[in-house]
């Protein structure tokens, strides 16, 4: 049977299945090159979890200590406290953002208020740029919650 062309990213694949059982770690300082991926995204591209335990969080609410939604018409306001929330969550089993190698940030509403979310949720993850996924979706489960945040950190055993 005919072949596929190589092409950049099967180039890259290649590369990176040769180094599986050698150590391809990762740390902030140090960043693998994406070529030729767009280089200014505003996340990394991937994330390594070394072996140790993985927290996975339930989705971090835009909710007060009273149980209620706060700021229902704010959607950089309900991003800021769901990420709060989630650095709780964090904190409770010892991490912090830089143990997140992935998050999933859900919007109810326009593509601006995706961008006006992703800018609350970026800078308060900073410096750190977990993978992330950004999501417009027409409803989540609290009346008047606009974002939801749900990640995947890292753990040392």
């Amino acid at each position: 049977p005919a072949r596929d062309p190589p092409t950049p990213q099967k180039a890259i694949f290649r590369a990176l299945l040769g180094k599986i059982g050698q150590d391809a770690g990762v740390t902030t300082n140090e960043r693998p090159s994406y070529e030729p991926l767009f280089g200014g995204a505003a996340y990394d591209y991937a994330a390594v979890a070394h072996a140790g335990a993985t927290l996975f969080t339930a989705g971090a609410c835009p909710i007060d200590a009273d149980g209620l939604v706060v700021d229902a018409n704010d959607h950089a306001a309900q991003a800021r406290l769901a990420l709060a929330n989630l650095f709780v969550a964090l904190a409770a089993h010892g991490a912090g953002p830089e143990h997140l190698v992935r998050t999933t940030i859900y919007v109810v509403g326009t593509r601006e208020d995706l961008l006006t979310v992703w800018t609350a949720v970026a800078d308060g993850l900073a410096p750190h740029r977990p993978p992330s996924t950004l999501l417009g979706v027409s409803v989540l489960g609290h009346p008047n919650q606009l974002v939801e945040i749900d990640a995947v950190a890292a753990l040392a055993r």
